[in-house]
């Protein structure tokens, strides 16, 4: 009785060893349950995605200038975790029309009468945008035509000029 662990007792009832506090923060490695996948592992929190609204000038009848039901999604690049900086740079050259000067990706939906429909518009094009900087570009491997092929397309361009040239006859010397 002297304070310390016996042989059987451990020193946290934890078995990674982590104080009780940390227990419910995620390490940096993990992603939360609540985040936003992004695609190929990048992701957000639900926080970091500010909205607004606005009149659209869409679809929407007698509604279109009383509800606002245009979606607007800005995100700073910097609250995307699991982003490379190739990804960065691939996001900068595939998608500038979306990045403000301030470094934000802005996303903007008002293709339907329902502002909840064109929050997940907005989000699905935020997913396809992220996904196509994150996916890398395969290399192009250098390949060269088949004989076959060389004498396919040969026999076709002899063919193509005969018939060409039976369109020109001329009648009587």
């Amino acid at each position: 009785m002297d304070g310390s662990n016996g042989p059987n007792e451990s020193r946290s009832s934890r078995p990674d060893h982590r104080p009780a506090d940390d227990a419910d923060r995620p390490s940096k490695r993990e992603r939360p349950k609540n985040a936003i996948r992004l695609g190929n592992g990048a992701w957000c929190m639900p926080e970091d995605l500010k909205w607004s609204f606005a009149r659209s000038g869409g679809p929407g009848g007698q509604n279109v200038n009383k509800v606002s039901t245009k979606a607007e999604l800005r995100m700073a690049l910097s609250s995307i975790r699991r982003f490379g900086p190739d990804a960065r740079a691939r996001l900068e050259t595939t998608a500038g029309r979306f990045l403000t000067a301030a470094g934000d990706v802005l996303v903007t939906a008002d293709d339907t009468r329902s502002q909840a429909d064109n929050r997940e518009l907005c989000l699905a094009r935020l997913v396809s945008i992220i996904t196509a900087a994150t996916t890398r570009p395969k290399k192009r491997k250098k390949t060269k035509p088949s004989r076959g092929s060389k004498e396919r397309r040969l026999k076709a361009k002899r063919v193509a000029s005969d018939k060409k040239q039976r369109r020109n006859w001329k009648s009587g010397d």
